[in-house]
């Protein structure tokens, strides 16, 4: 794995020169005018700070993006990991955070050593689309607080928003129109100037001048550290068994947002760069990252697809432009912190609330509803109710759980269709037409649930005399399957009939010789397709 990713270097950095080097910078400082705004936004939403949101920015930007699984992936504070944080730092504080990340972190290197990347192809389209919309929401509801000016209590979202009907709503009408002004000004900022100035980044400075001119009694982001090792951060001797254990559920929860946002992102973006995405490099360089954030005071990272968008768009040429975001994120830290710490709450979930609406894949959704597949509605569904509600780890086991049991069901749909003989078929004179044949045409997977339909249409036909069965469109079979065709072929040896196996498929094939049918029935009852049979018997 080492020597493949120096080998991936060494191709990206094949011809490097001034001229690249200055195109990652240019890209560098576009994707540092984009992140700025949202790590301070999805710090402060995950129930961190701004500046939690900001150095893990720049951690991550170094360090990630250098060992990442290719040149294009941005990675950092996400809404999607703010989202899952919010429960977690209400119910562990900020220590309890770090020991979860760099757990996390731990597990994300261990799944890469074990190319655990390919699990996620397992996960349904459908899920990943109704896990995106269960975030959204749970970003959304976090934000009340903070665009309205209110105050809440309860770990979840949801709590929060039920705990307004015993603490009372009582907006902040300053804060409220802070927040409005940032979410229509994104809404209506002309898509072509986006490129040149982000719309997030222009509505915070803009909605930060009117608090201030205006002097409005609003809450704002407060003291930014300028330092990368604030008071607040990891320490070994900070970390305890007991610890541990109790966080072993926030972790594999972050460790499995990790890794799905990440190599989602890195699908998704190769596309667009036409570079493929090494999957267990990323989880190695995801892993190393965020067991380093921890000991900076930072929360746990993924990759980024608004950020990663934005270098590939902005001309990156290697993994440098990644790092160029990170220093121009620390340079911003050291220089504008005074004027960061004056941004108003409001305005930051203002951006959030935009940007909540914006990451449902309003396209795919469309798509399930307007085509009305019931089994792909019934997975979106399940699975965004389920991460509302419950958690990330479990929204996903009941959607793969969903998918699995709509599969199944799909699957007991077997056909076993029954023909009279057909001698014309192949071209033969009916010569023996007294002859009580028949072939049986099997289109489907024989497996238990399917073995009952297989079994009554087998006692239909007692009274023929040679039994051809067909089996080119059984793709696999199970020992409950194997044990009904192996009783069936004995009885009818028994009773002096013929039964005869064709098209049989190789996996079926080998099913078959393991459970001993094929010993039992001899070679001479196997053959390559129905026209032979009838071929040589003719």
């Amino acid at each position: 794995m080492g020597s493949q990713y120096l080998r991936s270097l060494k191709n990206e950095f094949h011809g490097y020169n001034a001229g690249k080097l200055m195109k990652d910078i240019l890209a560098g400082l576009t994707v540092t005018a984009v992140a700025l705004p949202l790590a301070l936004a999805f710090g402060v939403s995950s129930g961190a700070d701004a500046a939690s949101g900001l150095i893990t920015a720049i951690v991550a930007g170094l360090v990630m993006s250098m060992l990442a699984g290719a040149f294009y992936q941005i990675s950092g504070p996400t809404g999607a990991m703010a989202a899952v944080l919010m429960s977690i730092v209400a119910r562990y504080q900020m220590q309890g955070v770090f020991i979860a990340t760099f757990m996390a972190g731990v597990m994300l290197l261990l799944a890469g050593f074990l190319h655990l990347g390919r699990l996620t192809a397992c996960i349904p389209a459908p899920v990943i689309t109704g896990f995106t919309s269960g975030i959204s929401i749970i970003i959304a509801l976090g934000q009340v607080d903070h665009f309205f000016g209110v105050t809440s209590k309860g770990e979840t979202a949801v709590q929060k928003l039920l705990s307004y009907g015993e603490l009372g709503f009582f907006p902040n009408f300053a804060a409220c129109g802070i927040g409005l002004f940032v979410v229509l000004f994104m809404c209506f900022f002309p898509k072509k100037w986006n490129s040149v100035v982000p719309a997030s980044l222009l509505g915070i400075i803009l909605a930060t001048v009117l608090s201030a001119a205006l002097r409005l009694d609003v809450a704002v982001v407060g003291t930014i550290p300028q330092t990368l090792f604030p008071e607040s951060r990891l320490t070994l001797s900070g970390i305890s068994w007991e610890q541990i254990k109790g966080l072993f559920s926030p972790a594999v929860s972050i460790a499995m947002l990790g890794m799905i946002e990440s190599l989602l992102c890195g699908a998704s973006a190769g596309r667009m760069a036409g570079v493929t995405l090494n999957s267990d490099q990323e989880l190695i360089s995801q892993g190393v990252g965020n067991l380093l954030v921890p000991f900076f005071g930072g929360i746990p990272a993924t990759a980024a697809i608004a950020r990663t968008s934005v270098a590939i768009k902005s001309g990156a040429q290697t993994r440098l432009t990644g790092v160029f975001h990170a220093v121009g994120l620390l340079i911003s830290m050291f220089v504008l912190a005074p004027v960061m710490s004056q941004i108003p709450l409001s305005a930051l979930a203002g951006v959030l609330m935009v940007t909540a609406w914006r990451m449902n894949e309003w396209h795919a959704i469309r798509y399930i509803f307007s085509h009305k597949f019931k089994g792909a509605t019934l997975k979106f569904v399940l699975t965004m109710s389920a991460t509302v509600i419950f958690d990330l780890t479990m929204a996903i086991v009941i959607g793969v759980i969903a998918g699995l049991v709509l599969f199944i069901l799909k699957s007991a749909v077997i056909e076993v269709a029954v023909e009279d003989v057909d001698l014309a078929r192949i071209g033969v004179e009916s010569t023996r037409l007294d002859q009580n044949w028949a072939v049986v045409y099997v289109t489907g997977p024989l497996f238990f649930m399917t073995a009952e339909t297989v079994r009554e249409r087998l006692a239909e036909l007692s009274d023929r005399d040679m039994i051809i069965f067909s089996l080119r469109g059984v793709p696999s079979i199970d020992i409950t399957a194997v044990g009904i065709l192996t009783d069936f072929y004995e009885r009818a040896s028994a009773e002096g009939r013929q039964v005869i196996f064709s098209s049989v498929q190789p996996a079926v094939m080998r099913v078959l010789e393991r459970s001993g049918l094929m010993e039992i029935a001899g070679e001479k009852a196997f053959y390559f397709s129905v026209d032979k049979v009838l071929k040589e018997l003719i």
